[in-house]
């Protein structure tokens, strides 16, 4: 069989990897085309019955706003009517967790620590009942360099250049995400970082990390933008009307609507002024609320909303959007700061002061929280769990609030009731309620049943009931008008072991019936792993094109480079084995002779033939 030359083997296995290089990058990069990604798109106004549209409208309408070419209507008929997209457009990403020198053994433990305990050992710098026990311990700590401290250091080594890839993982979801769909704002929904036990340098280095490497170009909330709550207030935007992306031009699409998490600030037993300081100095303010307005389509319309003096009888408010950002990690007790925790609660009981009344319509609350609400086991991955520390009994993990302080939200802000003759008929205001903490997602209907009698004949009272969003729409409970009820949506991390994902969240405004709607969808990337392979493959793949360049350019002037590779390769080859390469065979070519020189030669051998012995 021929043996290939190296330049030929490099030829051949660039042959080979080129192609898959180049499709999986394009993949990898261009993923939120190949898997259809698109925030929802509105109905049809020419088809009010059809609902929103996720699949293929939705992805052809995204994909219209990156044509670089102006588009014409000719072929279309003159009643067409173009479906823009939702003017409230929000990338909601969960659980980034930042980790740093909490997960590098060397960063807590030192480099090759053992290595000095033996050096200590051996220069009588400690102390041992005798020289016996002295060399004992020397010998054990010699020991622990090879199975300690090497291993350490190499897991080290492994995990400082995962952080450094998970960075740059995130970074992709967010930045390619971020192109694609075109957001008109975005928020992270808790855990931004991995530890809320990190000191301030710590602490400091993560939060440079997030806005520098993870969310480049994103911006921090300023802090006279994050309203408190009140009677009187400033818009924080306005939403746009016309086919353009809503907001393109606006710097929301670039701030990022940081929300505190466990991780971030602790829970109730944790969190104290210094976690709360710094976190608000880094991502901004833990509690707070942004107002933005839609501009009605017409006069006629905007004739029709209520007016004190013109139109008092009216319950039509002009379209607003009421986006609350809670801390919610100090609802439940016991807690470690009350003082904090009354300052969350007069937040929220500000919020509700200050919301308009439940009988008229055109507000809309979103709700950007970490820890979700109270939901039964089995509903979701997460079910309840409640531990509190040893020492002082305070409140040290959840994985959802308790029932009351789920009310709080339910009853409180979004007004629901179970009394049918409650105002509003207990429909309370429409909302959303989006959270991240549970690494898995999940998508519920919280409601309560208002035909169900207060109390039964058990002695029960009537209670709220969460059943997953899907059931609750096949079976017909939402929208049902003795089951009012608000949908919460608690969105999948984005870290690589949950698949890269990221919600995309469309609210648009019906004025038929002069409310808000909202639809919800995922995009998500695949894990790390898929990330790593493609840019490592590349890197080979970019080697071996220079390695190829360089080798023609060397061939070109004459250079046998086969075969020094070769004769490198024998010689390193040699010194692993540990024998001598074998010196080169000299081959000298046999003399061409004449042809007297011929017949001289064998007269010569018949002379020698006949002498005598």
């Amino acid at each position: 069989m021929t043996r290939l030359s190296p330049t030929a083997i490099l030829r051949n296995g660039l042959a080979a990897l080129v192609p898959v290089s180049v499709l999986l990058t394009l993949y990898l990069y261009l993923y939120p085309i190949f898997s259809t990604c698109a925030f929802p798109l509105p109905p049809d106004p020419s088809h009010a019955e059809l609902k929103a549209d996720t699949g293929r409208a939705a992805f052809v309408e995204t994909a219209k706003l990156h044509w670089p070419f102006p588009t014409t209507n000719t072929t279309e008929s003159p009643t067409a009517v173009r479906r823009p997209p939702a003017p409230f457009r929000l990338l909601a990403l969960g659980d980034p967790q930042l980790e740093g020198d909490t997960s590098i053994p060397t960063d807590y433990l030192g480099v090759f620590p053992h290595v000095k305990d033996v050096v200590r050992h051996v220069t009588f710098q400690t102390s041992h009942h005798s020289l016996r026990y002295r060399i004992r311990q020397t010998v054990h700590d010699i020991i622990d360099i090879f199975f300690l401290d090497v291993f350490d250091a190499l897991e080290s080594l492994r995990k400082r250049i995962d952080l450094f890839g998970n960075d740059f993982y995130l970074a992709h979801i967010y930045r390619t995400v971020h192109w694609w769909t075109r957001p008109t704002h975005v928020t992270v929904l808790g855990d931004l970082l991995g530890s809320q036990w990190v000191n301030d340098d710590e602490f400091y280095r993560r939060s440079d990390r997030y806005w520098n490497r993870v969310f480049r170009g994103g911006e921090r909330i300023p802090d006279e933008v994050a309203a408190y709550p009140a009677d009187e207030y400033d818009l924080s935007g306005y939403l746009s009307t016309n086919s353009t992306p809503a907001n393109e031009s606006s710097v929301w699409t670039r701030r990022i609507i940081n929300v505190a998490g466990n991780h971030d600030i602790g829970y109730a037993g944790d969190i104290n002024h210094d976690r709360t300081s710094r976190f608000e100095r880094a991502f901004g303010k833990v509690n707070y609320e942004l107002r933005f307005e839609l501009p009605l389509s017409s006069d006629e319309l905007a004739a029709t909303v209520y007016d004190e003096q013109k139109n008092p009888s009216s319950t039509r408010l002009v379209p607003e959007l009421r986006l609350v950002i809670l801390n919610d990690m100090n609802l439940d007790t016991p807690v470690a700061s009350p003082e904090l925790q009354d300052e969350t609660y007069a937040f929220i009981n500000k919020v509700i002061n200050t919301a308009a009344a439940v009988e008229y319509k055109g507000h809309y609350t979103v709700i950007l929280t970490h820890v979700p609400l109270y939901k039964p086991a089995g509903i979701c991955v997460d079910s309840p769990l409640f531990e509190f520390h040893d020492h002082d009994g305070t409140l040290r993990e959840q994985n959802q609030l308790s029932l009351p302080a789920s009310k709080g939200f339910l009853e409180g802000i979004l007004g629901i009731s179970g009394d049918s003759t409650a105002p509003g008929h207990g429909h309370g205001r429409r909302g959303v309620i989006l959270n991240g903490h549970d690494h898995e997602g999940c998508d519920t209907w919280h409601y309560i049943n208002q035909s169900a009698p207060a109390v039964d004949d058990d002695g029960v009272e009537r209670s709220w009931q969460v059943k997953r969003w899907r059931h609750a729409a096949r079976e017909g409970l939402v929208g049902r008008d003795d089951a009012p009820g608000t949908r919460e949506i608690t969105v999948r991390s984005m870290m690589g072991g949950f698949g890269g994902n990221a919600g995309l969240l469309s609210l648009w405004f019906d004025e038929e019936t002069w409310e808000w709607r909202m639809e919800y969808a995922t995009c998500p990337l695949g894990t790390q792993h898929m990330w790593w392979f493609v840019h490592i493959l590349d890197l080979i793949v970019v080697l071996g094109v220079v390695l190829s360049v360089v080798a023609s350019g060397l061939a070109a002037v004459g250079m046998d480079v086969d075969g020094v590779v070769m004769a490198a390769v024998e010689k390193g080859a040699a010194l692993v084995c540990g024998s001598k390469p074998k010196p080169p065979q000299v081959v000298v070519a046999p003399a061409v002779a004449t042809v007297k020189e011929v017949k001289d030669d064998l007269a010569r051998r018949k002379i020698k033939a006949r002498t005598p012995s």
